[in-house]
């Protein structure tokens, strides 16, 4: 188990940003058809009907994942009011990447013309890079070792989507292999980025980051393996492992942070379909109305999904002062974290 708390840590500015072309369920089954007809499987509607995704965005073909955390990053600045020369630590929490190396922060880093002393590194942790991201800038902020920070998340799915309805339409692909390369086609783009600062340099309603908790289960490290063009999992043990997971978790935020079923006032969530989020919900015992759900319309952005989601229930005003909102995934690995930001 790991637990942070934080006292002088707080949320400066938040942005993300919409990948610009959409890709619809039906359009992927229209040329999935072939293999779907090979499988037996319905060739309409079959993905809505698993998953509750009506369509997923993608950016266009070779946009690397340090363009749009770049985007990001540079709006969630202008946001924060904070100059780009006191930012003391810049983190990249993707899973796609431009190369295995250099890290995409430095890209990142260049792109926003950060200063020279500005560290800047990768965090990967599949869908909880994200909430690592903060938990290391907001140790950093504590002990005071910087002011500001920040954590950037860009990803590109076209590739692999690509790359997947490909494969599955070769005659020779095993029928009973198919079944474990679905879950890819949930995935979607988009990018999202959180600039960090202490809390008695900001205003008094900037938004406090309270703590997290983590539990892993790497025994299930298998459940969900990819590459940059293949992803392969087992859905229906990964769901049930993971949702084991999350309520070990949720115990663990009940004592360490005070929560219960009802003093959540909105969660975001890592988000992979409506039966994952359904299932969570209803083992955490909490209302699915206090989701904010953006699935059906950007599938399984990885990472990204979380602050994705945060940053669309402040600008629709579903935050106000005084709320709880939890933020909260389950990462291949399997990992959980569970964080609470205060607004």
């Amino acid at each position: 188990m790991s637990v942070v708390k934080f006292e002088n840590v707080a949320v400066a500015g938040l942005a993300e940003m919409r990948a610009p072309r959409a890709i619809s369920s039906a359009e992927i089954e229209s040329r999935l058809e072939p293999a779907l007809k090979r499988a037996g499987l319905p060739t309409r509607g079959l993905i809505y009907q698993l998953t509750g995704i009506a369509e997923r965005r993608v950016w266009p073909e070779g946009v690397m994942a340090s363009v749009p955390a770049a985007m990001a990053g540079r709006r969630a600045l202008e946001r924060s009011g904070v100059e780009r020369e006191k930012i003391g630590v810049l983190i990249s929490t993707s899973v796609c990447r431009d190369f295995v190396e250099p890290s995409v922060a430095s890209m990142v880093h260049r792109s926003l013309e950060l200063g020279s002393h500005c560290l800047n590194f990768d965090v990967g942790n599949a869908c909880l890079g994200f909430l690592n991201g903060i938990q290391i800038v907001g140790d950093m902020i504590e002990r005071g070792s910087i002011d500001y920070g920040m954590v950037v998340n860009g990803e590109s799915s076209l590739e692999v989507i690509e790359a997947t309805i490909a494969r599955l339409n070769q005659p020779d692909f095993p029928v009973e292999k198919m079944r474990d390369q679905l879950a890819t086609l949930t995935l979607g783009s988009g990018a999202a980025a959180m600039v960090l600062g202490r809390r008695d340099f900001l205003s008094v309603d900037a938004p406090r980051v309270v703590g997290a908790v983590t539990e892993s289960a790497s025994e299930h490290n298998e459940l969900c393996r990819g590459q940059r063009d293949w992803m392969e999992t087992d859905a229906a043990m990964l769901l049930l492992r993971g949702v084991e997971l999350g309520q070990k978790t949720f115990a663990r935020a009940t004592e360490e942070l005070g929560w219960s079923p009802e003093v959540l006032d909105l969660v975001c969530a890592h988000q992979v379909s409506a039966v994952h989020m359904t299932r969570v919900a209803e083992a955490l015992q909490l209302d699915r109305e206090r989701f904010l759900k953006i699935y059906h319309d950007h599938g399984n952005v990885g990472p990204a999904s979380i602050p994705i989601a945060l940053a669309k229930a402040v600008g629709q005003g579903r935050v106000q002062r005084g709320d709880r909102v939890g933020l909260m995934g389950i990462g291949s690995g399997l990992n959980c974290s569970m964080m609470e930001i205060a607004f």
